[in-house]
């Protein structure tokens, strides 16, 4: 099903991005917008002989990945569409010959912005941002309290889920770097699944309750460069700083990904991937997550 649902994205994408008008004496209109699309699926395998004196576990790690980004500018405004898709699994065979299949990559993630441009550097914004997960995570070091058989339950989609929206002041010093600085900004944490709301994780303030509002100052630093040949490297930092909770320790949000993009051919590439959170009301210890895959890579662009 996950390769159907690829296969036909990249066919509907290849389509809006490269359809063209069939007449030769007409020239082309300008598009409205510049596409920059990528899509993919990383595999590692690894398989051993019951009799096999090196040691060693039998081992498969798959996944997708797609990322979408549109980008128009006029005289008085910028847009920008930021999309970005991902999810992973690796399967291990453990000591009593039982397959065990577990997550691990997961990411749903949409960023817009409008700017109204002010000067060469500097805009007004508005954005809004959504940030969650397509499956289920788990805890499997907890049993969960309703089945000791089973692992504790600790999200799933919408379930967190983070819905921001932003106006402020944005500074763009070059082509690959901008900083946002919003200082409206409210940050709401969904949370659709009762088990989870009943906990009151993620910040919520008594149990049932589905969706928490904070006004935060925010802080974004955004970097996305070609830094050599077949080379690629985005970053991104952001901080939250809810105005109601000074002192508190969980007045601050921070959250740090970075991503290195290597291409060995024209379809084959290399991706280090590494994310850091520290969120208090998620966990009060340092959350950060580390991935190094080898993939096949499709890219297209549209000016």
């Amino acid at each position: 099903m996950k390769k159907v649902l690829l296969s036909a994205l990249l066919l509907l994408f290849t389509q809006i991005l490269f359809a063209q008008t069939d007449t030769a004496a007409t020239p082309p209109k300008k598009r409205l917008f510049e596409h920059n699309f990528q899509a993919g699926f990383t595999l590692n395998q690894s398989t051993f002989s019951d009799n096999w004196k090196g040691g060693g576990a039998n081992s498969m790690a798959f996944g997708w990945f797609l990322n979408y980004n549109a980008k128009r500018k006029t005289e008085n405004w910028d847009f920008n569409h930021d999309l970005q898709m991902q999810l992973g699994y690796q399967r291990n065979r453990d000591a009593d010959g039982k397959d065990i299949s577990r997550k691990n990559a997961d990411r749903l993630f949409y960023d817009y912005k409008a700017g109204y441009i002010i000067n060469k550097h500097w805009n007004i914004y508005g954005s809004v941002n959504f940030l969650s997960q397509f499956r289920d995570g788990f805890d499997y070091k907890t049993p969960s309290k309703l089945d000791a058989n089973k692992d504790s339950l600790i999200s799933k989609f919408l379930s967190p889920a983070y819905l921001t929206t932003s106006l402020g002041a944005e500074y763009k010093p070059l082509e690959y770097i901008w900083m946002r600085l919003g200082i409206g900004t409210l940050r709401q944490t969904i949370v659709m699944d009762k088990s989870l709301s009943d906990a009151q994780l993620y910040g919520l303030e008594k149990p049932g309750d589905h969706l928490r509002n904070q006004f935060v100052l925010q802080f974004i630093f955004n970097f996305d460069k070609e830094i050599v040949k077949n080379v690629n490297f985005k970053t991104r930092y952001m901080v939250n700083y809810d105005y109601f909770k000074t002192s508190e320790p969980n007045a601050f949000v921070h959250i740090f990904n970075a991503n290195l993009t290597l291409k060995a051919t024209k379809y084959i590439s290399t991706n280090f991937q590494v994310n850091i959170i520290n969120d208090y009301d998620q966990d009060v210890a340092l959350q950060w997550s580390q991935i190094l895959s080898l993939g096949m890579l499709v890219s297209l662009s549209a000016k």
